[in-house]
């Protein structure tokens, strides 16, 4: 059996705790996705209307209602300090595959977190069924590109201008990893 979507679980690590995303996390979000380092890596400008980003997360519990997609919060356990965002998209269960992403606020960059969590959230695929996690970085973005080769992930290819950042187009790395 493949992931069910409607049932997204509580994961736990040794220092952190993924929750299923919920609409009150866009306040948690919000500061994240104001800080300019942390977005300089990501497909969507700088928010500066915390309702934008609420609506956003809000189709982000939609999606995860309609069995679309995953998305957990991640915060530490001794603090239950908001650290970032985790999700699994673009599940496709006929190929049994899905797309991979996460995003840090800068406090939490370089302690591990991301590769903690990464972990939990592969063998959470690997049980549910997936044989392929699928994740993309902008090049240049060499903190996620290292916790990505850390976890086994190979380089699959060059998207060349795939988005369009600060009005110039900007190439992506597409990563694989088999389980």
């Amino acid at each position: 059996m493949i992931l069910d979507l409607r049932r997204l679980p509580i994961l736990e690590t040794e220092r952190l705790r993924l929750d299923p995303l919920t609409v009150e996390d866009a306040a948690a979000i919000f500061p994240i996705l104001g800080d300019p380092e942390v977005l300089s890596y990501w497909d969507a400008p700088e928010p500066d209307d915390p309702d934008r980003v609420a609506q956003v997360v809000d189709g982000q519990v939609e999606a995860m209602q309609d069995g679309r997609a995953m998305h957990w919060t991640m915060r530490t356990l001794a603090q239950r300090t908001f650290v970032g965002c985790f999700d699994l998209t673009e599940v496709d269960r006929r190929h049994r595959r899905a797309e991979v992403g996460f995003m840090l606020s800068r406090d939490a960059w370089g302690q591990g977190y991301g590769l903690e969590a990464m972990q939990t959230v592969i063998a959470y695929a690997a049980s549910g069924g997936l044989r392929k996690l699928a994740a993309r970085t902008h090049l240049g973005n060499r903190r996620s590109e290292a916790v990505l080769e850390k976890l086994g992930f190979e380089e699959e290819g060059l998207l060349r201008g795939h988005i369009v950042e600060d009005g110039e187009r900007r190439d992506c790395r597409l990563w694989g990893l088999l389980l």
